[in-house]
């Protein structure tokens, strides 16, 4: 087949891998509007599970990834003053640049042409009038999905707390959190390392607090003055920077969860965020779009002796179907999150433990103190675990059902 890729993040370069590893005769581009070695964001963060299939996909990429990864395996909370830890899964943590590179040159050894600085316009433009397969990995604001609204379906919510993406020298050494009260309410940062030299620093606020404190209106050199500040024990002191590169000032913003009715349209597919998003408090994005790689080279292999639209009818169905559970626990977890106070006023290692549990459907409808007691009486009986997973998954399904009703 003759494929374009348009877009050139994790996905997009992921699958020219794959697809190029299947057949080597594949003729492949994949066009990236910036400039090798550009991208927005500092690090991405990943699970074990995540490295079983990517080893099993390619296992030279999977090696570099690995390598090139920092590790951890505790969560430690700062709540008001307070420093609790919860010893977890091994987490993973590696700079979206490097991952970037690694991939890029990764698809090149194998023949892959990737184009930097070469946007597509839209699903008109010439680079790919004659391909077979043309594969949107552009983004949650992809312009060939936005050509085809009415056929994609595609909903946007957008969420109510600010956030935006920082970096900092401090280099975290496990999953940590912090939780300050203001006299405008809450504000709480997320931060993990991906490097020997960085981390990547989350901060989130209700809007009152955001407007309260005059985020929305200082300059960005204000506005990381007053983050330091507030987290300098989170920080050991270390500044916060608003961009990995010159390329304009960090912004505040509202998280957008995207999602898509169909995912093709004839011999164009979505691929990524141009398909769906899920919140980043679950730390799961880049982890899903390599999955759809996966997922889409897989429906093409397997399908190899079928039409094309029924391999991609496939494709999209398995991966609508595999997304639910992610996208009900980002879902709950962004709810979570838009509603700290109502956890606030327990004791920080309750309340650390319930930050574990944000992903539950039972949570928002138990009293806090209530569901850290059922919670810990459930870790030792066996019967109770079993009800609390039978009835979450139920009451999740219905409350979706009732919400897109």
């Amino acid at each position: 087949m003759k494929i374009a890729c348009v877009g050139g993040g994790p996905a997009g370069l992921y699958f020219s891998i794959l697809m190029k590893r299947q057949d080597p005769s594949h003729e492949i581009t994949v066009y990236e509007r910036n400039a090798a070695g550009s991208t927005y964001g500092w690090g991405v963060t990943y699970w074990a599970g995540l490295l079983d299939k990517l080893r099993a996909g390619d296992p030279e990429s999977a090696r570099a990834i690995d390598e090139a990864s920092v590790r951890w395996t505790d969560g430690v909370a700062i709540v008001r003053d307070e420093r609790t830890v919860h010893r977890g899964d091994k987490g993973f943590g590696i700079g979206r640049r490097r991952m970037l590179a690694l991939l890029a040159e990764r698809a090149e050894a194998l023949g892959v042409r990737v184009e930097f600085e070469h946007g597509i316009t839209g699903p008109d433009a010439p680079e790919l009038a004659d391909a077979d397969l043309v594969v949107a990995a552009d983004g949650v604001n992809s312009v060939l999905r936005e050509a085809h609204t009415a056929d994609f379906g595609a909903e946007v919510a957008t969420g109510r707390n600010h956030y935006i993406w920082l970096g900092t020298t401090k280099v975290f050494d496990s999953f940590s959190f912090a939780f300050k009260e203001t006299e405008h309410g809450w504000i709480w940062c997320y931060a993990y390392g991906f490097s020997g030299e960085q981390s990547t620093c989350v901060v989130e606020c209700s809007p009152e607090t955001w407007t309260g404190l005059g985020l929305g209106t200082m300059s960005e050199a204000d506005s990381l003055n007053v983050l330091e500040k507030l987290f300098h024990d989170l920080l050991d002191d270390h500044p916060l920077i608003g961009r990995a590169q010159d390329d304009g000032a960090a912004q505040w913003l509202n998280f957008r969860t995207l999602t898509t009715r169909a995912w093709h349209r004839g011999n164009l597919v979505l691929l990524g965020d141009a398909a769906h998003t899920t919140h980043y408090s679950i730390g799961a994005g880049t982890t899903l779009a390599l999955e759809d790689a996966l997922a889409l080279a897989d429906a093409l292999r397997e399908g190899a002796g079928d039409d094309l639209d029924s391999a991609l009818t496939r494709y999209g169905r398995r991966r609508r179907a595999e997304l639910l559970s992610a996208q009900s626990a980002a879902r709950y977890s962004a709810q979570w999150y838009e509603n700290l106070p109502r956890y606030m006023s327990l004791e920080p290692r309750q309340m650390f433990a319930l930050l574990g549990q944000r992903h539950s459907p039972l949570l928002p409808h138990i009293p806090p103190q209530l569901y850290y007691r059922i919670d810990r009486v459930a870790e030792q009986l066996e019967p109770l675990r079993r009800l609390k997973r039978w009835l979450g998954p139920r009451m999740a399904r219905a409350l979706h059902a009732r919400t897109r009703g």
